[in-house]
């Protein structure tokens, strides 16, 4: 029997609220989000929500919000003030942006052990070393959001906290990494492919998956975690000279941080990636709501969606069987390795940024300039 609302524990109610924006949340750390955030923070992502923000965008919200709650109790033992003062903001930027070598000879410098541990037994912190300076200045600027949103100014755009920065990234320079060592393209993918030959429901679904999340353009981890039945509408069948007709699916995103509430973005789907969508659905008994899902011990499909580092997870473990180098391969190799096999195929930049959905042509030009460069007569001077 449901607790009356009256004695339900401040912690309950925000978990239950939560549960009304659950589409656009990671549904398994839900109990976690509540114990994080306060209620004026769940108050928050509720209006964001009613005003139609984008999903990815909420995420990315969402997700730096309970980080800085949960960074601010490990540093101050206090959920975080609002409007945050300028001495906390710089506490932020020296306790993520530090000079490792400095740190060897000063303890002291840069994250307190404690801060580090507290955050590191919650899941917050895996990698050891200082912050990427993109990742330091995304979470303040989505803090510098928040915060106006709540209708306060902010200190974000004070002296001492730019020159904090600028001198913290000079201090201690960061190499810039690709997301992805290796993109995904299609010889890689036959090869995870060919992991996941049998009718079991886990194999089903990870071919499922890594089809889908390629051929629709490589798509990003929140979108696959977060596809749903009601998104997918099917086509007229694609027409072949010689063959049977393709079997044609559309994928209606909807809000993206790049378009309007008005706007729906779609990519489609043809031939192969359909039928494992299909043959994935059709076995796991998928009418509705979330596409991709759990699977448990004893081979039951959960209601909830997998959340978006599952799909990392799988990718990896898909990688591992197929004997290649799980340190080479994310995710995001799936959508740089889209693009890097439509120019290894000729396809025009044009027609294949209208599946991958990249606004920047700069952006998704660098894996067609890569591609060429590497198979061009310039590379080949002494061969």
């Amino acid at each position: 029997m449901a607790k009356p609302k009256t004695s339900l524990t401040a912690v309950e109610r925000r978990a239950e609220e939560l549960d009304t924006i659950a589409a656009v949340l990671p549904l398994e750390r839900r109990d976690e989000l509540a114990e994080l955030l306060t209620d004026q923070d769940v108050e928050t992502l509720r209006h964001l929500v009613n005003q139609g923000m984008g999903d990815n965008t909420l995420r990315a919200l969402t997700s730096d919000l309970t980080y800085l709650e949960a960074w601010g109790l490990a540093a101050t033992g206090r959920p975080l003030p609002w409007p945050a003062p300028e001495a906390l903001l710089l506490k932020f930027v020296t306790h993520h942006l530090w000079d490792p070598q400095h740190r060897e000879t000063d303890p002291d410098h840069g994250m307190p052990a404690a801060v580090d541990g507290n955050l590191r037994s919650q899941g917050f912190l895996k990698s050891v070393g200082p912050h990427a300076p993109s990742t330091v200045r995304r979470r303040l600027a989505n803090w510098s959001t928040l915060t106006r949103w709540r209708g306060f100014d902010g200190a974000f755009a004070s002296p001492a906290l730019k020159s904090a920065i600028r001198l913290a990234i000079r201090a201690a320079p960061r190499q810039r990494l690709r997301k992805s060592a290796k993109a995904v393209t299609g010889d890689v993918l036959a090869k995870l492919l060919a992991t996941c030959a049998s009718d079991s429901l886990r194999d089903l679904r990870d071919r499922a998956i890594l089809m889908v999340a390629f051929a629709s353009g490589g798509r990003r981890r929140s979108e696959i975690a977060g596809l749903r039945r009601e998104q997918l509408s099917v086509e007229t069948p694609i027409e072949i000279p010689d063959g049977p007709p393709l079997p044609s699916l559309a994928i209606h995103l909807g809000r993206t941080k790049t378009t309007t509430g008005e706007q729906d973005d779609i990519v489609y789907l043809t031939g192969r990636p359909v039928d494992a969508l299909n043959a994935w659905m059709t076995t796991a008994k998928i009418e509705s709501g979330s596409v991709f899902r759990a699977i448990g011990r004893w081979g039951t499909v959960s209601r909830r969606a997998i959340d978006p580092q599952s799909v990392n997870a799988i990718l990896k473990q898909r990688v591992a069987m197929a004997g290649l180098d799980r340190g080479e391969f994310s995710a995001h190799g799936l959508r740089s390795g889209y693009l890097t096999e439509a120019a290894n195929r000729g396809i025009p930049l044009p027609e294949a940024m209208e599946q991958s959905r990249h606004r920047s042509v700069q952006q998704a030009s660098s894996y067609y300039n890569n591609a060429t460069r590497r198979s061009g007569k310039a590379a080949r001077l002494l061969s």
